[in-house]
């Protein structure tokens, strides 16, 4: 219900119900748990979009925190939480956090999942959407490319995830 609520917009329903959650996992699974991890994720996420950024990162940051001692550095959940932390920072347009963070998640990416793969595609968008934030339309360019490239060959040129792609080398 927490991602319903998030995808909706509605972060404060969402985070009541993640704290619901929270605490259900915490109690039953522990706190060091990789599905505890995801809920502390995913109302870093929910904080992120609200604007709250020390909250977004604290949750965030416990979320990795935990992934990377339960799942190891190279696990691809670990980089949802690079990405979810360099996320936050662009936001803050804090740009070299944020590609610090970035870059990490793409690393497991391309390592753990394949170049070829929709998430690798993703991690490529999110560090080009970080370039053109910062006026470097040329390595924007490059990435949004590389995402571009991976999203025709797994999905196709008329695929919603293809679009987006098209979108940012428009922007």
């Amino acid at each position: 219900i927490g991602l319903v609520y998030s995808n909706m917009g509605d972060y404060p329903k969402a985070l009541e119900f993640y704290a619901k959650s929270l605490n259900i996992y915490e109690k039953d699974l522990g706190k060091d748990h990789p599905a505890t991890a995801t809920i502390y994720g995913n109302i870093g996420y929910a904080y992120k979009n609200i604007g709250n950024y020390p909250k977004a990162l604290e949750f965030c940051s416990k979320a990795l925190d935990i992934q990377e001692r339960a799942l190891g550095k190279n696990h691809p959940d670990t980089a949802v939480s690079y990405n979810n932390i360099g996320l936050v920072y662009s936001d803050m347009g804090d740009y070299p956090k944020a590609l610090e963070f970035l870059t990490k998640a793409l690393d497991i990416d391309e390592k753990v999942l394949g170049k070829d793969h929709p998430a690798t595609a993703n991690s490529y968008n999110n560090i080009g959407l970080v370039y053109s934030d910062m006026g470097d339309y040329s390595k924007a360019l490059e990435f949004f490319t590389k995402a571009l490239n991976i999203a025709e060959k797994v999905f196709g040129k008329d695929h919603p995830d293809t679009a987006i792609s098209y979108n940012n080398i428009g922007l």
